[in-house]
């Protein structure tokens, strides 16, 4: 079935997307991330990605942490040269727009599809662009078997994180979530590090991730004395 601008198909998907590249921020296909834009290259990089009919920018973490990068450089530290990158991000589609008095662009990007850069083309106004293989990621859109996690262990592990935390979680709505937008909201929104959040975007179905997102929290809590409260 042939699908519009607003849910691309895979063919759809356009080859050559720009980026933005920030430390310890994950976008999974189906999740949303709210995004603040101000740094001039990265608001042209949202106007040329309006101007196309997929709307699509992708998602991607430097290899060496820089968390400065999360105030809109997106650079390392040194020189002002542009940070090497994982080969692994996620394409997502902005289906939230709004721009501020102050002239900032605030947008919801929606995961559609995760992809590998097979290589890096000019720059376009200060922002980088590649060429993006969405091959190995095709059940992003659809077609994926349905994941098999261990929910009772998933559950009781955030439950006894967040209790650890004193952070609030509305478990009704928890409760109440398919497998998949659990996982891909846990794993998008849980405070880990953007080493392992590369490798939750790296988990080749969510049944792994799930897996992960367990075995992180199960650290997370052993390492406050509190891992006796999770049950295997």
């Amino acid at each position: 079935m042939a699908k519009g601008p607003f849910d691309p198909g895979f063919d759809a998907l356009p080859r050559i997307i720009p980026i933005f590249p920030l430390t310890g921020v994950l976008l999974l296909p189906g999740g949303m991330l709210p995004l603040n834009i101000f740094e001039p290259r990265y608001l042209a990089m949202v106007r040329d990605a309006l101007s196309t009919e997929t709307r699509i920018i992708g998602m991607v973490q430097p290899r060496v942490p820089d968390l400065d990068d999360n105030r809109g450089a997106g650079e390392s530290a040194v020189g002002g040269e542009q940070p090497d990158i994982y080969g692994t991000g996620c394409a997502g589609r902005i289906t939230g727009f709004n721009e501020s008095s102050d002239g900032r662009y605030v947008l919801t990007l929606t995961g559609l599809c995760r992809f590998d850069i097979g290589e890096e083309m000019a720059d376009r106004d200060g922002y980088r662009r590649v060429l993006a293989d969405y091959r190995n990621y095709r059940d992003d859109l659809g077609g994926a078997p349905e994941p098999d996690i261990d929910r009772d262990r998933l559950l009781t592990v955030v439950r006894a994180y967040f209790d650890n935390q004193g952070i609030g979680l509305d478990w009704d709505s928890v409760e109440a979530a398919n497998d998949e937008r659990l996982v891909t909201s846990l794993a998008m929104t849980c405070p880990f590090g953007p080493n392992e959040r590369q490798a939750l975007l790296e988990a080749q179905s969510t049944t792994e991730r799930a897996s992960i997102v367990t075995t992180l929290l199960e650290m997370a809590l052993a390492e406050t004395g509190d891992a006796s409260e999770v049950s295997h």
